[in-house]
């Protein structure tokens, strides 16, 4: 792992890194745990709920999160993520005008919701080469009390896409697997489980939130 710099306004220490193996290479995101600004509503190691999104995210089968492992860098162990050659002209704001990515961010919408994220920007979703959506920053996820904070909430009201419910009923009745749950406490495992099962149930988004339900910046 070669370190190319640190990413800029990024609240945590965030870098880009080449990683490589034999004489295959790519470019990652890595935040340690070392670089993480301590919380009062979250304990430290946010690295592990990033790496809980990316294993959420494949259990339900939509696919959301690139690639997120955990490695012991420069600084310390942290998660190494994908890194996404997107269109940085685009976000979510710039995204929701377009039809075709409609299914995509209701599915980001539902993943939100029942991880919790406390931070979904607009500049969090990115556009890749392929057209592929792709939800990042995922380290305020999992508290066990309500703190949904996004900017998706142009679904509300509506009713859940063809397939998320069947989704969501999957993981209420296996449960979170072995990768997902030893990443979390007890508690936010059994919160998880009760949120995904409660929108299920619902069937469709909630209403939109207040003013203190969106993040900020919202880009």
């Amino acid at each position: 792992m070669t370190l190319k710099g640190r990413l800029p306004r990024s609240t945590n220490a965030t870098f880009l890194v080449e990683v490589a193996l034999e004489a295959t290479c790519a470019l990652a995101v890595y935040k340690p745990e070392r670089g993480e600004r301590p919380l009062w509503d979250f304990p430290p190691g946010l690295f592990k709920r990033e790496l809980a999104a990316y294993h959420l995210s494949e259990t339900l089968g939509w696919g959301l999160v690139p690639l997120t492992v955990r490695r012991d860098g420069p600084y310390g162990e942290g998660s190494l993520q994908e890194f996404v050659h997107a269109d940085f002209a685009q976000h979510y704001f710039t995204l929701c005008e377009e039809p075709a990515h409609r299914d995509q961010l209701a599915r980001i919408c539902a993943f939100d919701l029942i991880a919790n994220n406390a931070d979904r920007k607009s500049g969090h979703c990115l556009l890749g080469p392929d057209g592929r959506i792709w939800a990042i920053d995922n380290g305020l996820c999992f508290n066990v009390e309500p703190k949904l904070r996004t900017v998706i909430w142009d679904f509300a009201g509506e009713p859940l896409p063809d397939g998320v419910r069947d989704d969501l009923r999957r993981l209420v009745k296996q449960g979170p697997p072995a990768a997902l749950a030893e990443l979390l406490d007890e508690q936010e495992r059994d919160t998880l489980v009760a949120r995904a099962r409660r929108l299920a149930q619902a069937g469709r988004f909630p209403g939109e939130g207040s003013a203190d339900r969106y993040p900020w910046p919202v880009v």
